[in-house]
């Protein structure tokens, strides 16, 4: 088990360790009835004394998440069935796989790949930021990938250039002159999604021990991206006007960052947006640090409202921002396409790493996705879909107004896909999505967003992904549930607290 170590920090040997091993678990890296390594042969891989790792399995054991047993050694907490298969398999002799523990790995945690395990079979899936089937042009796609395939089948016998097909990255030139970026074809780099954007950014210009820095909450596939690149990780945290950059503008002063990650509208996963005030000051503070900016445009197009103030790459001139722009919460996510433009040498190098990488995007793909650009449809689109999605944001509101408990807050996004709700401190929300997945209903519970201190409080829901109909059921239920989640648990709390 590899777990990366900073002896300088001001968290503990211990506290690293802990912290390490329980993301692994709760991210599902670490699966239950796994055997972890013994105390001795911990301390000896990371070099730490044998009560260091006896004190972190100690705090493990504690927030039950490992337990110990005399003779045997310590185990990943069975919460399920799961464990019991487990040991029923090695009983009836087959073979075990212990050995593998002993082949290190680079994956700190993989919250992301836990997320998509959530059963597919009777779940409502308050969980999901992508799009219902009907608010996807599904019938229009289909139609674009027969047409092409029968007319040119040289998409299908043929790599693609590596940054691209020529056509389509000339075609979206109009659509991001639209949003004030002024780029060439040459700019851009077409992606697997803009979540292939995040880990090339990483892996091009991200080593051990690099300074980036993150907003607070944030997409967790972020945390993950950068942590397995070893970078060490600060977080600003955010308000109602996006990213606190004054919190910012005091870390770069003693540690400057090599990247600063930001989604400044309609944020995952809290649907702020950052002020046009705010965005100025960032773009000044990297041009003074000489730092990256990786921003995140996922859910632009999708207001309610006013539009949101232009993009961060829109304002720079000196090729600070590096911009990601994806389908997924728009167009399909099955499409898998996104965007991503830099300048100078960086999408040079960007595009080497891509062909590192995949040797390129499907270009079957790329060729049903142009019409939608080169036509007039993405201007057909948009403006149905703003309206279906204000219909169902103001529904879930409306529920939530009406029914959930008066000490329980939430966000009032103008766009995007995505509700951010508080429950009170002592309260943990991963507990809550155990009772509300006995009941089929499924949410992002916050913790996985946050990469320093986490907060066990918070939760995610998205409005998007439901018909409309199990939706207003499904925000329902979760309200009943949690009016008795706080009711039950809080004659715990104040047990606890005596």
């Amino acid at each position: 088990m590899h777990i990366d170590l900073d002896r300088h920090s001001g968290i503990t040997l211990t506290e690293q360790i802990r912290s390490s091993i329980a993301d692994r678990i709760q991210s599902g890296l670490l699966q239950e009835g796994e055997k972890l390594p013994s105390v001795r042969n911990l301390s000896r891989l990371l070099n730490v004394s044998l009560m260091t790792v006896f004190h972190a399995y100690e705090m493990l054991e504690h927030e039950k998440l490992v337990l110990r047993i005399q003779g045997k050694g310590t185990f990943v907490q069975e919460k399920s069935l799961r464990f019991n298969e487990w040991k029923t398999q090695n009983q009836l002799g087959k073979p075990t796989l212990d050995w593998q523990n002993s082949v290190a790995d680079y994956l700190p945690r993989a919250q992301y790949w836990r997320m998509m395990q959530t059963p597919l079979v009777d779940v409502a899936k308050l969980s999901m930021a992508a799009l219902h089937t009907s608010l996807i042009p599904t019938e229009w796609l289909s139609k674009q990938f027969y047409q092409y395939s029968q007319v040119d089948n040289t998409a299908l016998t043929e790599y693609g250039p590596v940054q691209g097909d020529s056509k389509l990255r000339e075609a979206v030139l109009p659509y991001f002159r639209s949003k004030n970026i002024v780029t060439s074809p040459n700019e851009i780099l077409i992606l697997n999604g803009s979540q292939q954007g995040i880990d090339l950014v990483a892996s091009t210009f991200v080593g051990p021990g690099d300074c980036v820095v993150l907003e607070e909450p944030v997409y967790p596939c972020t945390i993950d991206v950068f942590r397995k690149r070893g970078a060490t990780i600060y977080t600003v945290p955010i308000d109602e006007e996006g990213m606190q950059v004054d919190h910012l503008a005091k870390l770069c002063d003693s540690r400057p960052p090599k990247l600063i990650y930001t989604n400044p509208t309609f944020q995952n996963p809290t649907g702020t947006v950052m002020s046009m005030r705010r965005r100025v000051q960032l773009l000044e503070l990297a041009q003074s640090y000489n730092s990256i900016i990786l921003e995140d445009d996922a859910t632009s197009d999708i207001y309610f409202g006013t539009e949101p103030p232009p993009s961060i790459k829109s304002m720079d001139t000196r090729g600070h921002v590096i911009y990601l722009k994806g389908i997924s919460k728009f167009i399909s996510p099955g499409c898998r396409i996104g965007f991503l433009i830099a300048d100078g040498t960086f999408i040079t190098r960007l595009v080497g790493s891509k062909g590192i990488s995949d040797l390129g995007t499907p270009l079957i793909t790329q060729k049903a996705i142009l019409p939608f650009f080169s036509s007039n449809q993405l201007n057909k689109h948009l403006p149905v879909l703003r309206e279906k999605l204000k219909e169902r944001r103001n529904l879930v509101l409306q529920i939530l107004n009406h029914t959930a408990p008066k000490n329980v807050h939430w966000t009032k996004p103008d766009g995007g896909l995505n509700i951010w709700l508080t429950l009170p401190p002592a309260f943990h929300a991963e507990d809550l999505h155990a009772n509300t997945l006995k009941e089929g209903i499924s949410f992002l519970p916050g913790h996985v967003c946050f990469a320093a201190q986490q907060q066990f409080h918070h939760l995610r829901i998205c409005f998007s992904y439901l018909d409309i109909h199990l939706l207003e059921q499904a925000v329902t239920t979760f309200c009943r549930l949690l009016h008795d989640f706080l009711h039950t648990n809080r004659h715990t709390q104040q047990f606890m607290h005596m």
